[in-house]
């Protein structure tokens, strides 16, 4: 049975970016969800260590894996959690985030978990709330829990982050996965290339220590991850994007193009995924080589682990 009272705490308070991390806190996290992960194999699921704590999933953006994820986490770990339908309420009215905030505040919970598409907005809901606040991603900034989630996966398949070589493909300039992965393989010592098109190159690339690659099959040449990423078509402005059937024949992941990769190469995306747009459909799916459900079922064992080291 996992004890609340032997469960590492985080050295900060709220979970907003990979940087503020340091490497004990993601060690941490990734030792507490090994734990979670073999009590999710049993048939009784519960390990009650908060019960009677109240967790709040405030999601300004529409979401599948990360909100399911974190109510199965809390539920997992006894907790109350309310889903905040933000379609009916008073923010469809008028009200302000900072008055959400308040009101939220006013209710005593223990946890507030954000996903908001506007850069800036989690903090401005923090510096109104006591609890502890996680982000379930902010506009392109992070998505601190899925960079976590993908980091326990790698090291779950045996991978050692200081002898890797990671290769984060497709839209990178829209991607806030892209942002906390980097930080935290970087961390970890691990390598890391961005492989992207011209118009979906960071405008801040200079402030990345990568190796940049315009051609896919360069950029994933001896990789030992090959870390795709979806078209982030609701962030994109002003950009002159190719068909799809283009964009999957330069920058599609396919079983031909992966062949330059290391033969024991994972495969990895945090979905949702666009098949024959960003990856083969038969790649995506094969369990030989792609670890994509497996993110998704780490997802639930980091975020309980996330809950339990920062709600009191």
């Amino acid at each position: 049975m996992i004890e609340k009272d032997k469960i590492p705490k985080l050295s900060i308070k709220n979970l907003q970016s990979i940087e503020d991390l340091s490497v004990q806190d993601i060690e941490n996290i990734i030792d507490t969800a090994k734990l979670f992960k073999y009590s999710n194999k049993e048939q009784n699921k519960k390990i009650p260590i908060l019960s009677g704590r109240t967790i709040i999933n405030l999601f300004f953006e529409p979401s599948t894996r990360t909100l399911i994820s974190f109510e199965i986490a809390a539920k997992r770990l006894g907790a109350d959690i309310i889903n905040m339908n933000i379609e009916s309420s008073s923010l469809r009215k008028g009200e302000t985030l900072i008055d959400t905030a308040d009101t939220l505040n006013s209710m005593n919970p223990d946890l507030v978990i954000v996903r908001h598409s506007i850069s800036g907005s989690i903090n401005e809901i923090s510096s109104r709330i006591k609890c502890p606040i996680i982000s379930a991603g902010e506009g392109t900034v992070e998505h601190p829990t899925q960079a976590l989630l993908d980091a326990f996966t790698i090291q779950d398949k045996g991978k050692n982050f200081k002898d890797i070589v990671v290769s984060i493909c497709g839209d990178i300039e829209h991607s806030r996965v892209a942002r906390s992965n980097y930080y935290l393989l970087k961390k970890m010592g691990a390598k890391v290339r961005f492989v992207t098109p011209e118009y979906f190159k960071p405008k801040n690339i200079e402030n990345f220590d990568v190796e940049y690659f315009d051609n896919l099959e360069k950029g994933i040449d001896s990789a030992d991850i090959v870390m795709m990423l979806r078209i982030q078509k609701e962030r994109i402005a002003n950009t002159d994007l190719p068909s799809t059937d283009e964009y999957y024949k330069s920058f599609g992941l396919t079983y031909k193009k992966l062949t330059r990769a290391k033969d024991d190469v994972l495969v990895m995306h945090p979905g949702p995924i666009n098949r024959n747009v960003e990856i083969e459909s038969a790649l995506a799916d094969d369990l030989n080589k792609s670890v994509i459900n497996e993110q998704v079922e780490n997802g639930v064992s980091v975020r309980m682990a996330c809950l339990a080291m920062m709600v009191k």
